[in-house]
């Protein structure tokens, strides 16, 4: 079994190098016309616009026009991205004003706002959800409310939460915490209710108590589908604070995405394009990580 696990895992990641190097292949041909990769002095000149941006910054126009990190009037080809990525790694944490920060720095606050709301959500929705799980009375009282709120897009509370809480950084963990609420909540409450009638009624004859009923019973039978509502949420929270912080403005790496396109720095964009997908990829390991940690198999 293991040994065909590994050959599987072996031919997998054959595939995915094979499909990437595809990829960039068709990129490089499609940037390049198939020609060579190091741009002339056509494809490093600066529009007029970007020149006066560039001054404005306190930048040298010529010094960055020859770097090819800065915004090109095509698609950037592979070497403009590299020469980008390795700009922003090598350097992931300066701050030289407001709209000038590292990428490590936008990231950090993009999570922190994350990681915030995720929290607050979690710290409502998984009691709540045990509540609504084990009193069919509750789950009909509250299902009315819940089908009502649920389907409502995350960023149609934004201009609500700014106008309430006045603060740009506190209504985007507003917006997370309401986007991820409820995927937590309503597995939550599927997976208590779902728990075998065997066990509860094997702690009931023990006279087991209530509290420790549900943290050596329930918990550990529906761990499984509370870490899967977990695992939607912070896909869902991790997709909306980029469009989130598009908004508000300010700090993160959705500001950075709105900030580098308003600069016209498409490779800048694709960058952070690239770091969002990889961040969120790693994201969605850690809880799936979780959720094989707690499954168990008969």
């Amino acid at each position: 079994m293991g040994t065909t696990s590994n050959a599987l895992g072996l031919k997998s990641a054959l595939l995915s190098a094979l499909l990437l190097l595809m990829f960039l292949g068709i990129w490089h041909i499609a940037t390049t016309g198939g020609g060579s990769a190091a741009p002339g002095p056509a494809a490093q000149s600066l529009t007029p616009e970007q020149i006066e941006y560039l001054k404005l910054m306190g930048k040298d126009p010529a010094a960055e026009a020859g770097s090819g990190a800065s915004a090109k009037s095509g698609f950037p080809t592979l070497a403009q991205m590299g020469a980008v990525i390795v700009q922003h790694v090598s350097a992931p944490f300066y701050d030289n004003g407001p709209n000038d920060k590292g990428i490590g720095l936008q990231l950090a606050h993009s999570l922190g706002r994350v990681g915030l709301g995720y929290l607050l959500a979690a710290a409502v929705a998984i009691p709540l959800g045990f509540v609504i799980g084990m009193s069919p009375l509750v789950y009909r009282a509250l299902d009315p409310f819940i089908q009502v709120l649920k389907p409502i897009s995350p960023l149609a509370w934004m201009p609500l939460a700014l106008y309430t809480i006045k603060d740009s950084n506190i209504s985007g963990v507003f917006v997370i915490f309401i986007c991820s609420i409820w995927p937590m909540l309503i597995n939550t409450a599927f997976g208590v209710a779902s728990v075998r009638r065997e066990w509860l009624n094997v702690a009931r004859t023990l006279e087991v108590s209530p509290l420790r009923k549900a943290f050596e019973v329930i918990l550990p039978a529906a761990a499984p589908t509370i870490l899967t509502g977990m695992r939607i949420s912070m896909g869902i929270a991790w997709l909306v604070i980029v469009a989130a912080e598009m908004l508000v403005g300010g700090t993160g790496i959705g500001y950075f995405v709105w900030n580098e396109w308003n600069n016209l720095s498409l490779p800048n964009v694709i960058f952070a394009i690239l770091v969002i997908g990889v961040v969120g990829m790693l994201l969605d390991l850690m809880f799936a990580r979780l959720q094989k940690a707690v499954t168990y198999v008969d």
